[in-house]
C-alpha cells in the first residue's frame, strides 16, 4: 500500500513514498523534489554472521545516465565502474548510518540507491542521503536514531540556502553538508574558500534545524508504514571472567597503550602478546576463550579513557592542544617537478606535483555535465606496509579515493585559475607511515609540492585532525589525533585551511550528542594548531618557486582569431598533427581561439609558436609584409604574404612607372616586399608602390577618388595616361614611322532616338 509524505525545504517540496516501488526489500523508499527521483532501498540478511568483531554494512549508490535522458560514455555502452562522486556518496551515506545501529548486530545489511530520475538543477545525492535514513526507519531494521541530510551553502549574495542548485553552488564560499540526529550531529563535509570558524558553525546549526524536520517527515512515515524491528539480543557479559582479566593482565595493558617511550608498532607488539597470553590461558575453554576475544576490544578502549579522565595524560603524554614534532623537505625527488616529505610524528606522505598540458586533464561525465574536464586533482594511495602489514594492491578503494578528494578539495580553492595557469596539476601522495591523520598530512605536503613545482598557489594550506573523548558530561578535545586516539574516541574532526579560513572540514561522530559549544571549541583549537603547522611549512619553502623545474613541459598561450582555427587543426587535423610531430610539442586549442604550446625544449617551443602565428596570421592594414608571388594575371600578380593566404597586387600598385605587362617586373616565386592597404572580407589589396621612393600616397586611402569630371590629364583610377602608341589616319606611327595599318576602320553613325541605326 502506497503511503506519502511532504515537507517543504527551502522552498521546495520534498516527498517521501513508500510501499509502491521495491517492496521485497526490507524497506525503501522514494525521495522526490521536482524532478529528481531517487529510490533506496535497505534490506538486511535473514541470520547473523557468527564469529565476526564489526558490523558487516554495504552502501552502494549509482547515477544511471538514462536518469538524465542519455546514452553512457564510451564504446560500452552501460554504466561501468562507480565514479568519485558515487564512491564518496557511498561515503557520505554510511558514515552517519554506521553508528545508529546497535552494538552486537552482526546481520549482514545493504544499501542501495538508485538515481532514478536526474533534474538537471539539483544534486541527487544529498537525497539519497535523506532516503537511506527513511528506508531503514520503515524497514524491520533496528537503529538507535533515525537522521536527516542536507546541504547548507552561503551563497555569493551572502544568504543561505537549503539543498541549493547547481548555479547557487557555483557561488558559494560555504558549502557544508550535515547529517544530524535530534540530540546532535552525526557528520559534516565541507568546502570553503577561506570561511570563517563562526560562518561553519552557522552552517552546521542551520543544517541541524533542516534535519530535525526531515526526521519529523521520516517518523510519520514509519508510523504509517513501517514494520516491527528485529529484537536485537544484548551480547552477554561475564563479569567475573572480566574482572579475573582486568586483575590479572590489567597493569601490563595500561603499560603497553603508553606510547611515550615506545612506537606505534611496539605499542601493538606488546598487547598483541597479552592478548596471546588470554587466549592461551583459557585455551581448552571454548566459552571463555570467545568471551575474552570479545572483551578485549572494549577493554582497550576503557584503558584509553582511563587515561585521559583519570590519569588525566593522552598515550603519548602530549597535552591536549599539543602537536607531535613535525619535519618538511622538499625537492626530494630529482626527477619530478615538484615533491616534498611531510612527516608528523608517525605519519609520513611522500607528495608529488606533476605539471601537464590540457590534453593531460581528467573527462569526467557527470549527470549535470557530461564534457565536465578536471584540470587539478589529488591522488591517495595508502600502501600495506605503511603500518607494517602485507595486503593486496588492487588500485585505490574507497578509503583511498575519499582521503584524496577531501585533500583536492582542501586544496583546489587555492589553486590558480586554468586561465592564469594553463596547465593540468597532479599531485599524489604516497603514504610511507602511518599512525593518524594521514589525509591531512597529504595536504601539508601537497602544497609544498607545489610551492616547489612553480605552481603560484594564492596562500599556502594545511591540514589538522582533531579528537573529541566524553565520559558523561565531561568531554576533552584532543589536537593531532593519533591512531588509538582516533580508533577508541568519539569524533575525528579534520580541519583544513589558510591563515585567513577554513578551506575543507569533515568530521565524524560516533555518539550523536556533540553540541555547538563543542565543536566551537574544537575549531578554535584547530584553527592554532593549523597557523602553527603552516609557520613550520614556511620555514621549509616561504612562496612558490618564480621558475618550473627544468624539464616540467614550459607552456606558451597565444591568441588566434576563431576563423583560423580550422588553419591550424588542417583537413582531419593534418597540420596540426605534423606541427607536433615537427617540432615535438604539445599543441591544445580551445573554441575561443587560445592555444596553449607545451614543450621541455624553450627551442622547440619557440619555433611551434612561429609557425602557429604564420599559419594563423591575418593580415592588417597599413602593416608591411615579405611575400612570394604565386599567380601572374593581367591585372596584377597574387602575392602569399601568409602559408595560405594571398592578397592581390594590382597592375597599378606595382611600380611607380607604368608598366604594360606584370611579368616585366614580376615573375612568379619571386619575394616582394608589400603593404596592405585594405582589407575587404575575404580579399586582401597590397600595394608594392606604397614602399618605393617617392610615393605620394594612396588616393584610395586618402579619400580621393581620382580626378574631377573632364580632366582628361588623368583617368579615372587617378593614373597619368600613358604617351600614345596609336597610329595617325595614314597608318602611320605618330612617331613618323611607317608601318602596316593591320586593324579594322569602323564608321560611327548617329542612331535614332529609339536606338535603331539609320
Amino acid at each position: 500500500m502506497k503511503h506519502t509524505v511532504e515537507f517543504e525545504l527551502g522552498g521546495r517540496t520534498v516527498t517521501l513514498e513508500t510501499g509502491r516501488l521495491a517492496k521485497q526489500a526490507g524497506g525503501s523508499v522514494v525521495v522526490r523534489c521536482d524532478n529528481t527521483m531517487v529510490l533506496v532501498a535497505a534490506t538486511s540478511a535473514a541470520d547473523p554472521r557468527e564469529d565476526i568483531d564489526f558490523f558487516p554494512l554495504t552502501v552502494d549508490y549509482r547515477e544511471y545516465t538514462y536518469s538524465a535522458g542519455r546514452f553512457p560514455g564510451g564504446y560500452i555502452k552501460r554504466e561501468a565502474r562507480p565514479t568519485e562522486k558515487e564512491v564518496i556518496t557511498c561515503r557520505l551515506i554510511d558514515r552517519p548510518l554506521r553508528p545508529l545501529f546497535p552494538d552486537g548486530y552482526r546481520y549482514d545489511t545493504q544499501v542501495v540507491g538508485s538515481v532514478m530520475s536526474a533534474d538537471p538543477n539539483h544534486d541527487p545525492s544529498v537525497y539519497a542521503m535523506l532516503g537511506a535514513s527513511a528506508a531503514v526507519a520503515v524497514s524491520d531494521i533496528p537503529v538507535v536514531h533515525t537522521t536527516g541530510s542536507v546541504r547548507v551553502a552561503r551563497l555569493a549574495s551572502g544568504e543561505w540556502a537549503l539543498n541549493p542548485t547547481y548555479e547557487e553552488l557555483s557561488g558559494a564560499d560555504v558549502n557544508l553538508t550535515v547529517a544530524a540526529a535530534k540530540e546532535g550531529i552525526v557528520m559534516v563535509e565541507a568546502d570553503g574558500n577561506e570561511a570563517e570558524e563562526s560562518a561553519m558553525l552557522e552552517a552546521i546549526r542551520r543544517g541541524h534545524e533542516a534535519c530535525k524536520l526531515m526526521i519529523g517527515a521520516i517518523e510519520e512515515l514509519a508510523a504509517k508504514a513501517g514494520k516491527p524491528k528485529r529484537s536485537v539480543v544484548e551480547p552477554v557479559v561475564d563479569h567475573a571472567l572480566r574482572d579475573e582479566i582486568e586483575a590479572k593482565w590489567g597493569e601490563r595493558a595500561e603499560e603497553a597503550l603508553d606510547t611515550s617511550n615506545k612506537d606505534k608498532l611496539a605499542s601493538y607488539a606488546e598487547f598483541g602478546a597479552i592478548k596471546k597470553e588470554i587466549f592461551a590461558a583459557y585455551e581448552e575453554d571454548d566459552e571463555k576463550r570467545k568471551q575474552a576475544k570479545k572483551f578485549l576490544g572494549p577493554w582497550q578502549e576503557k584503558l584509553f579513557r582511563k587515561q585521559v579522565f583519570e590519569l588525566g595524560r593522552r598515550p603519548d603524554r602530549r597535552e591536549p592542544a599539543q602537536i607531535r614534532p613535525i619535519s618538511c623537505s622538499v625537492r626530494e625527488l630529482p626527477q619530478a617537478h615538484g615533491s616534498a616529505v611531510f612527516t608528523r610524528g608517525e605519519t609520513q606522505a611522500m607528495v608529488s606535483t606533476t605539471l601537464g598540458t590540457k590534453v593531460d586533464g581528467q573527462r569526467q561525465e557527470r549527470l549535470e555535465d557530461p564534457d565536465y574536464e578536471k584540470t587539478f586533482m589529488v591522488h591517495y594511495n595508502f600502501p600495506p606496509f605503511c603500518v607494517g602489514e602485507t595486503g593486496w594492491m588492487r588500485g585505490p578503494g574507497r578509503r583511498e579515493i575519499g582521503h584524496g578528494l577531501l585533500a583536492e578539495r582542501a586544496l583546489t580553492p587555492m589553486v590558480p585559475d586554468h586561465e592564469d595557469f594553463p596547465y593540468s596539476i597532479r599531485v599524489v601522495s604516497d603514504i610511507l607511515e602511518s599512525n593518524g591523520s594521514s589525509s591531512m598530512a597529504t595536504v601539508c605536503g601537497g602544497t609544498l609540492s607545489l610551492m616547489d613545482a612553480g605552481v603560484p598557489l594564492k596562500a599556502p594550506v594545511a591540514g589538522i585532525a582533531m579528537g573529541l573523548v566524553s565520559q558523561g558530561d565531561e568531554f576533552a578535545v584532543l589536537t593531532d589525533i593519533a591512531g588509538a586516539e582516533d580508533h577508541f574516541g568519539d569524533m575525528d574532526f579534520k580541519v583544513a585551511g589558510t591563515k585567513n579560513g577554513i578551506t575543507a572540514l569533515q568530521m565524524d561522530i560516533k555518539q550523536p550528542n556533540v553540541s555547538l559549544a563543542v565543536l566551537e571549541k574544537a575549531l578554535a583549537q584547530a584553527r592554532d594548531a593549523r597557523l602553527e603547522i603552516l609557520d613550520t611549512m614556511v620555514a621549509t619553502i616561504d612562496a612558490p618557486r618564480k621558475e618550473l623545474a627544468e624539464h616540467a613541459p614550459q607552456i606558451t598561450t597565444i591568441k588566434i582569431p576563431t576563423s583560423k582555427i580550422r588553419d591550424l587543426i588542417g583537413p582531419g587535423g593534418k597540420t596540426i598533427k605534423a606541427l607536433v610531430e615537427e617540432t615535438g610539442t604539445k599543441i591544445d586549442v580551445d573554441d575561443d581561439g587560445t592555444v596553449n604550446v607545451a614543450s621541455t625544449d624553450r627551442r622547440k617551443g619557440s619555433a611551434a609558436i612561429e609557425r602557429i602565428k604564420a599559419l594563423t596570421a591575418t593580415a592588417e592594414e597599413g602593416e608591411e609584409y615579405l611575400g612570394t608571388v604565386t599567380k601572374i594575371a593581367d591585372f596584377g600578380a597574387f602575392v602569399e604574404i601568409f602559408p595560405g593566404t594571398e592578397g592581390l597586387l594590382h597592375i597599378s600598385e606595382i611600380s611607380q612607372h607604368h608598366i604594360r605587362q606584370v611579368s616585366d617586373e614580376l615573375n612568379v616565386g619571386d619575394q616582394v616586399k608589400v603593404k596592405c592597404l585594405a582589407v575587404e572580407g575575404n580579399r586582401i589589396r597590397l600595394s608594392r608602390r606604397a614602399l618605393l621612393e617617392g610615393y605620394r600616397g594612396d588616393t584610395a586611402a586618402s579619400g580621393e577618388r581620382g580626378p574631377k569630371r573632364g580632366d582628361r590629364s588623368r583617368p579615372r583610377g587617378g593614373r597619368r595616361r600613358p604617351p600614345s602608341r596609336g597610329r595617325d589616319r595614314g597608318g602611320r606611327d605618330r612617331g613618323g614611322r611607317d608601318r602596316p595599318f593591320r586593324g579594322r576602320r569602323f564608321s560611327r553613325k548617329r542612331r535614332s532616338p529609339a536606338g535603331s541605326r539609320n
